[in-house]
Order: C-alpha cells, then structure tokens, then sequence
C-alpha cells in the first residue's frame, strides 16, 4: 500500500504545495519520495504512478467540500471542538468559504474529483486530513506547545521530524523540517495512515455525507 500525504496551497501557489509518499511495510511507513512546487498535472501524474504500483490512500490537507449557503460545514464544528479541547487554537479551523479560504476549497474540490477519476482503473480512496490537528491530538500535553509553534520555529520542526519516527515514518530527509509545508504534508500521510489501516484508529474521524460531502474527515 502506498500512503500519500497532500499540503495543498491555492491555484495560483504551487510552491507551498507539497506532496510526499510513504509506503507500507508492516507497522510503519517508509519514506519513498517527496515533491513541492507542483501543479495539478503534477499531482495526478504522480498520483497516476504511485496506482499502478499498489493500492493508495491520500491524505488532502484542504477542505473537500463546502456547506450550501456558506460558513462551517458540520465537520468544520466538530473538528474545531475537538482541537479546543486538547488545547489548540479554534483559530486554526476555518470555513471553506471564508475569502481567505475559498480558492484552497476550489482547488480542494476540483483535485479530489479528477483524482477519482483514476480510481475507476486503479484502488484509491481519498480522506480529508487535518494535519495540525493530526500532530496535536499525538502529543503529551507537555509537547502542545510544538503544534503552536512549529510553523515558525525551525527548531520545533526538527523536533517534530524525530517526532515522526516514533510514529513509525522512517527514513524522511532532514531537509522536510526546512519547511512547515513538508512537516504538515507528513502528517496528512500519517492521519491518512490511521484512517485506512484497520490496525489503527484515527483520533477524531467525521463520517462523510454524500453527495455534497462525499469524503471522510480525519486527524
């Protein structure tokens, strides 16, 4: 099996997009690869190649979806409650539709359907990954304060890559903690991990409720 993980930014900001594939040996992830700076067509592409290998499973870190008529879908509340209570910021779940938002969501909502696309020919399931929150609900209470930090403090990431390990992902770069964009696209593999494999349970899941929420939601 092979375990994607998808930091994606806006359309028109590839460079803040990462992509980076695991595969599965057993009780833990090893790092195959890992791409920023990527378009769409790069995406699917990889996506494409990674299929014909072996089932895949991918994390997408932006919303899949939008509520009719604006604001918080039920998830959106519900992810949000959760986060609060094991001592994260509410700040950090947004609507899909705010304006800083809604071209991620676009760009979300339009990625997740070509993908599927490519399941018609080869097994892949899609689940929507908060990674921040992913982080914080596998941290000590001691530790939150490195999901608090760790997007402006290069030594929280380093912090957080070792971290990683004792998550079972071996063999990511140092070079991932340049950048909390490689950090989070790890973590949406490691939520998508959880998610798909019976072995684990994710640490909060929301059902998904087709057909305007067609994808599960996960950390």
């Amino acid at each position: 099996m092979r375990i994607i993980g998808i930091d994606l930014s806006g359309p028109s900001n590839h460079k803040d997009t990462v992509l980076t594939v695991f595969e599965v040996q057993k009780r833990q992830l090893s790092f195959v690869k890992s791409m920023s700076n990527i378009s769409d067509e790069d995406i699917l592409k990889e996506v494409s190649i990674q299929s014909q290998l072996d089932e895949v499973i991918i994390g997408i870190d932006a919303p899949l979806s939008y509520e009719d008529g604006g604001g918080d879908r039920e998830s959106d509340r519900a992810l949000r409650k959760f986060i609060v209570k094991i001592g994260m910021k509410a700040g950090s779940i947004m609507p899909p539709t705010l304006n800083r938002m809604v071209y991620l969501t676009l760009r979300g909502i339009k990625l997740s359907r070509e993908i599927e696309t490519q399941a018609s020919l080869h097994p892949i399931s899609i689940v929507e990954v908060h990674p921040g929150a992913v982080i914080g609900s596998r941290l000590s209470q001691t530790e939150m304060n490195y999901v608090l930090a760790y997007k402006q403090d290069l030594e929280v990431r380093k912090i957080l890559l070792n971290w990683l390990e004792h998550q079972q992902l071996f063999g990511i770069p140092e070079t991932v903690a340049n950048h909390s964009h490689s950090i989070d696209s790890c973590a949406a593999a490691l939520g998508a991990w959880h998610w798909s494999d019976p072995a684990f349970t994710p640490k909060w899941r929301f059902p998904a409720k087709p057909p305007l929420h067609p994808y599960e939601y996960c950390c």
